[in-house]
């Protein structure tokens, strides 16, 4: 009785050890894929933005030349509407690449 250790039998070994290591790995995830709570999030975001800066531009105009709510409503209202512009530009967008990836799954089938 030998007690030094087959190569044979250790090359089958570490043969199975890759491969249950390989086996166990996670599969990576795309990171291109943004959730729809990311997209909703950026609307909201835009939107507000979009109010904050007319809210600004108009308390700033009003406290320069002493008129106080007369330049804080509508540039107020004017950074709510450039914020809806942005918003539904946006879902235009999502709307265009959502439909290209509906369309190049179809060619795919």
């Amino acid at each position: 009785m030998s007690d030094a250790p087959d190569p044979n039998r250790l090359s089958e070994l570490e043969q199975r050890i890759e491969a249950a290591w390989k086996a166990q790995e996670p599969e990576p995830k795309e990171e291109s894929k943004i959730s729809q709570a990311q997209h909703a999030w950026r609307m909201i975001v835009e939107l507000t933005v979009g109010i904050a800066i007319g809210v600004g531009i108009g308390y700033g105009l009003d406290v320069l030349f002493g008129t106080m709510p007369w330049f804080l409503v509508p540039f107020t209202l004017l950074g709510f509407a450039a914020g809806v512009n942005v918003m539904l530009k946006t879902a235009k967008e999502l709307q265009e690449e959502n439909t290209a990836e509906s369309a190049g799954m179809d060619e795919g089938k």
